[in-house]
């Protein structure tokens, strides 16, 4: 079951969600079988989720983690990517956003799953002083279930730093 207390002040998660930015990469370094590397994509998703956690919060947010980074598919020279991004939840200061990257072959009418990550962001102020940020408010059943799954995540992180 899940419930938010009607008198919990936040934002729905539309109101902060990025739906297909397009990523450009002209100036992108490929490898010899014209493949982009990894991690030059990781850096332009992790600004993506940043500008998402900061339209949330409405203050500046530093990345503390990247929770999860899954490739499923190589980038190639002509692909068109797209990046959707979401707050997942927020715990005090503690951001999470989830970032899904398709790239879309507009010839084939195509779409095929890129990368799929999970970041952290803290929110701060202009001292780098911790901001609590508002309650993201799910608004559908997939995004409640974002939320819900956002909390076993954290659950994780919090055990691997017992562990370390």
């Amino acid at each position: 079951m899940f419930i938010i207390h009607r008198n919990e002040k936040g934002k729905p998660t539309s109101e902060s969600a990025i739906e297909d930015r397009n990523i450009d990469l002209f100036d992108a370094k490929m490898s010899l079988d014209e493949v982009i590397f990894g991690g030059r994509i990781l850096n332009i998703v992790n600004d993506i989720a940043r500008t998402c956690a900061k339209t949330h919060s409405e203050t500046n947010c530093l990345t503390t983690g990247i929770d999860f980074v899954r490739y499923h598919s190589t980038i190639k020279r002509d692909d068109k990517l797209k990046c959707l991004a979401s707050v997942n939840r927020v715990w005090g200061s503690i951001i999470e956003v989830g970032v899904k990257v398709v790239a879309e072959d507009f010839r084939l009418l195509e779409q095929r799953n890129i990368l799929v990550a999970y970041f952290t962001f803290k929110s701060v102020d202009e001292s780098a002083n911790e901001v609590i940020a508002q309650q993201v408010i799910p608004e559908n059943e997939k995004q409640k279930l974002r939320f819900i799954e956002a909390d076993k995540r954290k659950k994780i992180r919090e055990n691997r730093l017992l562990k370390a």
